[in-house]
């Protein structure tokens, strides 16, 4: 079954062995930012969660970082 590892550090996530890795934005906000305006904060999550969901029918054969 495909998965994608969205992370805040992306080391960590190589080191365990996570085959489909999105970085994230920062360790307390992982898909967003409270300081930036409510729409753009959304467009930015939106983004993120339809990068990560394009990587699970990406083919891969080792571990990627998108």
């Amino acid at each position: 079954m495909p998965v994608v590892h969205i992370a805040t550090v992306v080391p960590i996530s190589i080191t365990v062995g996570a085959n489909r890795i999105v970085p994230a934005i920062a360790i307390p906000h992982p898909l967003g930012d409270p300081k930036m305006d409510k729409v753009e904060e959304k467009l930015v999550r939106r983004e993120m969660v339809v990068k990560a969901l394009n990587t699970l029918t990406t083919e891969i054969s080792e571990q990627t970082v998108f």
